[in-house]
């Protein structure tokens, strides 16, 4: 009787034990991630990114730090505080930084760096990303092409650079096949969040005529809703705070491309390799954001012809043509 109570008391230790270690082990098993921005989280592109993190953060998957408004001149020294703090995995956009960023990585091979970036992957821990959302982009091209009714679409962007470039490109030969007579105003502010300056360069399209606008930057938005024209949105759908101007928008879902690299990073199976494929449609990283306020207004036999469009994209016969060339006026 003695022994089996000797062995209860012991088995009731253990227990104990291995419930007191659960929940550091279950800590210890959440991936440390830090994120570097060079602009407000706010900003389109990046709140995209944060949202995805911020989403694996709510399921208890990881640890997330950033940083915002991190200069080019300082984003060496943000990188490699991070990675001296043991955060595993480090995430941002290093188009501005390339000899820099790659630079850290070299220095710091046991950490994972997923950089947004158009250049090609860095052995052995250098991954890259970028927006492919070109796809989704030509679909709101085609809903803009058949909702204008001057014939004349202006565009605001950011820089000229290939990932601003492939989507206005994809947008306009969208809105092109459904409305070959579509001309098109064509203006960069050379900057990355400055919606007073987008706001003027809409206003200044469309006291030329443009009835619709093509708002890569925050601002032009406002633009249009102060004019009473249309909008379509770029990255993030903000039909919400625009209800009776965003028609619709093409959306980055980063989500893919970051349970990827978690699930590298858990496995001990990083590498350098590009993940933009993860953001094409078919992986569910892009997709066009719900028609919304607009889903009556936009005629019938567009919403078809956008529907069997994306149904071609899907299926793979039908590819939107990767155009990082600088997309050039075409209205007099």
């Amino acid at each position: 009787m003695t022994f089996t109570r000797r062995h209860a008391l012991l088995g009731t230790l253990v227990a104990a034990a291995l419930a007191a270690t659960a929940v550091p082990a279950q800590a210890q098993s959440k991936v440390k991630v830090a994120a570097i921005y060079t602009v407000p989280v706010e900003q389109q592109w990046v709140s995209r990114i944060d949202k995805a993190l911020k989403a694996a953060q709510a399921r208890g998957e990881i640890e997330y730090v950033f940083s915002e408004n991190v200069s080019n001149a300082d984003y060496e020294r943000v990188m490699r505080g991070y990675a001296e703090k043991g955060n595993q995995l480090i995430v941002g956009e290093a188009f501005a930084v390339e000899a820099a960023a790659r630079k850290v990585a070299k220095d710091y091979p046991k950490v994972s760096f997923l950089l947004g970036s158009s250049g090609k992957p860095q052995e052995p821990n250098f991954a890259v990303f970028d927006n492919f959302i070109q796809e989704p982009a030509y679909l709101s091209g085609m809903i803009a092409g058949g909702m204008t009714k001057s014939n004349k679409i202006g565009m605001v962007g950011g820089f000229p650079i290939p990932e601003v470039n492939r989507l206005m490109n994809a947008f306009m030969a969208g809105a092109l096949e459904v409305n070959p007579k579509v001309e098109f105003m064509v203006t960069f502010i050379n900057s990355w969040f400055d919606p007073p300056k987008a706001k003027e360069a809409a206003f200044a399209m469309i006291d030329k005529g443009a009835d619709i606008l093509y708002a890569e930057r925050f601002g032009v938005s406002d633009a249009a809703k102060e004019k009473g024209k249309l909008a379509i949105g770029n990255v993030i759908d903000t039909q919400d705070k625009y209800p009776d101007t965003v028609v619709a928008s093409a959306l980055w879902n980063m989500e893919p491309t970051i349970a990827l690299a978690l699930k590298q990073v858990k496995e001990g199976k990083f590498k350098a390799e590009d993940f933009g494929v993860y953001s094409t449609m078919k992986w569910k990283g892009s997709e066009l954001a719900p028609l919304g306020t607009f889903a009556k207004k936009v005629p019938a036999d567009l919403v078809a012809k956008v529907e069997a469009k994306q149904k071609a994209i899907l299926a793979g016969t039908f590819t939107v043509k990767v155009d990082d060339s600088q997309p050039k006026p075409t209205a007099k």
